[in-house]
């Protein structure tokens, strides 16, 4: 009986697996409520992406205590509920595209145009200085406004 062996291959633990990343670099992380899954999205973010992932969180955090999270469609997002979100953060390549779902109502305006009338962009590319103050009004301003149900 040669080259057969009476030990099984080990196979990995589920809690060693690290999350896929997505085309783009996203993170594929399980639909889920609360603080876990935005964590484990946060650490799956490669690179730099993960420290702005983490600064991001907290600025959310601190601007809006008690705002609920969740991650759905590979994304965490953000809102009053659980079911009516105001923001969503999204991994791609070269950036990190902050969506604010009802946008075009903030002021100023976030940059970024989208095809959707509502909604606004914020891209955040690595070398790229975050306006603290200015990101922290925006999601203060949005989590006033009627949520996005999802």
């Amino acid at each position: 009986m040669a080259g057969k062996s009476s030990k099984a291959a080990a196979k990995p633990k589920a809690e060693d697996a690290q999350p896929v990343l997505l085309s783009g670099g996203n993170p594929q992380i399980a639909k889920g409520y609360g603080e876990a899954p935005i964590q484990a999205y946060i650490a799956a973010m490669p690179g730099w992406k993960s420290g702005l992932g983490t600064r991001l969180d907290a600025l959310i955090s601190a601007a809006i205590p008690g705002v609920r999270k969740a991650v759905k469609w590979n994304s965490p997002l953000y809102g009053a509920d659980e079911q009516s979100f105001f923001l969503g953060l999204h991994c791609f390549a070269k950036y990190v595209k902050i969506s604010f779902f009802r946008g075009a109502a903030l002021d100023p305006l976030p940059p970024g145009p989208s095809k959707q009338k509502e909604v606004r962009y914020l891209d955040i590319y690595e070398h790229d200085d975050l306006d603290e103050a200015q990101f922290t009004a925006w999601v203060k301003q949005a989590a006033a406004l009627p949520g996005e149900k999802m």
